[in-house]
């Protein structure tokens, strides 16, 4: 195993709606072959000096690294926060016929 040639990312959204809107946009403009939305979960997190509880969605998105900077993109200007979570996870190892997918569907 070398350098990750696909990641994963993940943010949070408080609707479901607006998750399932994120997901489904990411997939159709290709920077995410694909997006699964889970939930709700419940956050804690400080903000602004109080600490928060939210009730939210896990959107998981799978695309290539190559890939990473326009999914990036793609997320904080459709995101409604503020600060959103954004975080890219490198994939060491994999099905191959599965990044070979993801490849094909991202168009990297």
């Amino acid at each position: 195993m070398g350098e990750a040639t696909f990641v994963q990312v993940v943010t949070t959204l408080d609707d479901r709606d607006a998750a399932l809107a994120l997901a489904r946009s990411a997939v159709e403009a290709k920077v995410a072959a694909c997006a699964q939305v889970g939930g709700p979960i419940r956050s804690v997190y400080r903000w602004q000096g109080a600490i928060e509880e939210a009730e939210e969605f896990t959107v998981v998105l799978k695309t290539t690294a190559a890939g990473y900077p326009a999914l990036e993109r793609h997320l904080l200007d459709r995101h409604p926060y503020e600060t959103p979570e954004i975080v890219c996870t490198p994939v060491l190892a994999g099905n191959p016929a599965y990044l070979a997918w993801v490849t094909a569907e991202t168009g990297q």
